[in-house]
């Protein structure tokens, strides 16, 4: 996807068209972030002293949109696509990367994910609500909560590229 590839939400939507339109962005611009760059650029932290990757992002994505979208939203059994590694505290949440991991597939499953969240949501109302930490949430602010989560991601994203090859912008 090029920066022009990107969609722009509509200025004057209904409520969830406008959630689920700045949801689309910001997967767009962690998307355009990660474009062009070679695998060893992707793993590369570049911004001392953090360990944050592009990889790294592109892998706790995955976990976010499966975490909310399919184990609390759809209630399935989705156990994580990117095991914690020996030594952490299991919280890593996809950003520590292992040797054997391509952004290639790092990209496929997270597109994988996009594509079931977006099918899990499809005949929910943004009211429609599931079991959560002894409450309930509602789709709406899952949604909210995703674009929150997208939209400080795509900053980080957005110092690492620069780092990386000096691209800013989108």
């Amino acid at each position: 996807m090029t920066h022009s590839e990107r969609p722009m939400p509509p200025l004057n939507a209904d409520e969830r068209t406008t959630l689920e339109s700045w949801l689309d962005f910001y997967r767009a611009t962690v998307a355009v972030k990660c474009e062009g760059l070679a695998d060893e650029q992707v793993r590369d932290a570049s911004v001392p002293p953090s360990s944050l990757t592009l990889l790294g992002l592109v892998q706790h994505l995955t976990e976010v949109e499966r975490n909310w979208f399919r184990r609390v939203l759809a209630a399935e059994d989705a156990p994580p696509t990117h095991a914690a590694q020996a030594g952490s505290n299991g919280q890593d949440g996809g950003f520590e990367i292992s040797a054997d991991a391509s952004f290639a597939q790092a990209l496929t499953a997270w597109q994988g994910e996009i594509v079931l969240s977006r099918a899990n949501c499809a005949a929910r109302a943004l009211e429609e609500t599931a079991p959560f930490m002894g409450g309930e949430v509602s789709l709406r602010w899952i949604y909210t909560h995703m674009i929150g989560e997208y939209a400080r991601h795509s900053g980080h994203a957005d110092l690492l590229r620069e780092r990386i090859d000096g691209s800013t912008g989108a």
